[in-house]
């Protein structure tokens, strides 16, 4: 019998995939750019709403006992479902890249005398090695490395909490709206939605798995977009600099080193998972090492110049792609066809449309996100309805 993982050990690998350097570079988005009392709402509901779509997503491939690209080939047939794939594996490429650079970059704000390359290959590193080894064999490592990491991010953000301000916080001339921080909170956990159920398909218990899961990433998120506007209320915007005001040297390494490979691990792994289901002979582990690699090499190239461009385009393919397979998969019988496959790639093309149409406005209701997700949602349902 296969080996299953118990609901600590998915708490903990989903705690770990929110605590990184990016969802710290959100919140000081969001506190940079609006009063600290109207932030609160509009961050609390982009996170319970995209926490409730990780559970959803992650218990079809719980009950599936699929990953993530091979659990949406009943919703948009094996050809949809490479299609995919291959987008997952192009965004988990360059989503690591992405987290590589960050990492990289507060690292040299800590004034180590290391270049930026050589940084970026010793992070990657660390993840190629811990995606070879595997989870389930590093289980216990992991869990020690979260709760080191958990302890030292405590120390930093009581550090900060007690800071007092050195001088005004420079607030961005464009101020943020309700839907506009709403956006911010919600893109982060709907970017994880093709890639939830690479570790909830070997669960043993999928209900309580999928939503510990989606718990355990919604609290840590909050806390890392906390522990940005703490770093904007103490005078920077600077994660590097606020770790130094903090007078955490060491420790601030250590936060960041760990916090930069726990997460890429993830989206790492999960880019091995992909790969397999576009070519079933390709190994995870292999793949999982040559993605690290390749992602340095790009983290050198500069993709930090357009990270959030990238990030709402993350969304934007996967928001509506996720309202499809959940309407689907819950509402439909599970006897799709070729005409249903179709139907359902035009669902998620016209959300796909809807989002990237909404996202040029300043403020829009509800955001460009959940509209996208509602509308390719009741597309899919009249099709359910129609064929009824």
């Amino acid at each position: 019998m296969k080996n299953r993982t118990g609901l600590f050990t998915n708490s903990v690998i989903w705690f770990g995939v929110a605590i990184s350097v990016s969802e710290i570079i959100a919140g000081i988005q969001i506190g940079s750019a609006a009063p600290i009392n109207s932030i609160w709402a509009p961050l609390i509901l982009g996170h319970i709403i995209g926490g409730l779509l990780l559970f959803a997503v992650g218990l079809i491939g719980a009950r599936l006992r699929l990953n993530a690209m091979e659990s949406i080939k009943s919703t948009f047939g094996t050809y949809g479902s490479k299609f995919f794939a291959t987008l997952n594996v192009m965004q988990l490429v360059a989503w690591v890249a992405v987290l590589n650079a960050q990492g990289t970059t507060a690292l040299l704000g800590l004034n180590l005398p290391i270049p930026f390359p050589v940084i970026s290959f010793i992070l990657a590193g660390l993840v190629a090695v811990w995606v070879y080894i595997g989870l389930q064999r590093s289980s216990r490592i992991t869990t020690l490395v979260m709760i080191t990491l958990t302890v030292l991010l405590i120390a930093l953000s009581f550090k900060l909490f007690g800071m007092k301000v050195t001088h005004p916080t420079i607030i961005n001339s464009e101020m943020l709206s309700f839907w506009n921080i709403f956006e911010i909170s919600i893109a982060m956990p709907v970017s994880w939605l093709p890639v939830i159920s690479d570790y909830t398909k070997d669960v043993e218990k999928p209900v309580k798995a999928s939503a510990l899961s989606a718990f355990a990433y919604t609290l840590a998120s909050l806390w890392m977009y906390f522990i940005g506007v703490e770093i904007v209320g103490v005078g920077t915007t600077d994660v590097s600099q606020a770790i130094l005001m903090a007078g955490l040297g060491v420790i601030g390494v250590i936060i960041l080193v760990l916090s930069t490979v726990t997460t890429n691990f993830l989206a790492t792994n999960s880019a091995g998972e992909s790969a397999k289901a576009i070519f079933n002979r390709l190994d995870p582990k292999v793949t999982g090492v040559l993605v690290s690699l390749l992602s340095a090499i790009i983290a050198i190239s500069g993709i930090m110049d357009h990270y959030i461009d990238f990030l709402y385009l993350i969304t934007s393919v996967f928001g509506p792609m996720a309202a499809v397979l959940l309407v689907s998969f819950y509402l439909g019988k599970q006897d799709n066809d070729r005409k249903t496959w179709i139907w359902n790639l035009f669902a998620w093309f016209v959300g796909f449309i809807v989002y990237q149409v909404t996202v040029s406005f300043d403020s829009i209701f509800l955001g460009p996100t959940l509209l996208a997700v509602i509308v390719s949602a009741t597309l899919t349902y009249l099709w359910i309805v129609f064929k009824k």
